[in-house]
């Protein structure tokens, strides 16, 4: 990214004019839902039976998630991961600011949603805003059942594609009732 910086090639910019920081918002919350989509498709590829020995198997080696789970990805996979962002900064006028809040985004999302336990309250799931937003026990789930659960940081591609675990709720009331 920084040699395409150096070339010209990104859009990236340093400056912000005073009638612009609204966009610093939009560009952020754009690229995570762009982003949330690419990974929804490409990992959902990863998979396919021919894939998965060569994109995907290192991560799933981890039937119990860790934060260090997070940071398992096979090289291919790293690189088409990768190449996302490659592409945003290639593309869309994003702030230097705006780039470090997604990948830090990106970053704590992913090792939040690997501790395999759910920190949020028990009634999240059901809250308007855990219908939508993933955490930690979606994940788990997801290496538990890996045909269910392909998302990175929002519920919305799952429940349109038809992969998000029906029971899912059910079975977090069934465990809240246990412990």
């Amino acid at each position: 990214m920084l040699g395409l910086q150096a070339h010209g090639m990104t859009r990236l910019y340093a400056d912000v004019e005073p009638n612009t920081w609204w966009y610093l918002g939009v560009s952020y919350l754009t690229v995570l839902i762009l982003q949330d989509a690419a990974f929804y498709f490409t990992h959902r590829l990863f998979h396919h039976p021919v894939l998965y020995a060569l994109f995907h198997r290192g991560h799933h080696r981890s039937r119990r998630p860790t934060p260090w789970t997070s940071f398992a990805f096979d090289p291919p996979e790293a690189l088409v991961q990768s190449l996302f962002l490659v592409l945003v900064v290639m593309l869309i006028p994003l702030h230097l600011i705006t780039l470090l809040a997604v990948l830090s985004t990106m970053t704590v999302w992913a090792i939040v949603n690997h501790l395999d336990l759910e920190y949020l309250p028990r009634r999240f799931p059901h809250h308007w805003l855990g219908r939508w937003v993933i955490g930690p026990a979606h994940h788990a789930l997801h290496h538990h059942r890996p045909s269910v659960h392909f998302w990175l940081y929002f519920t919305f591609w799952d429940q349109v594609c038809n992969t998000h675990d029906a029971g899912y709720s059910t079975g977090l009331n069934a465990s809240a009732t246990t412990t």
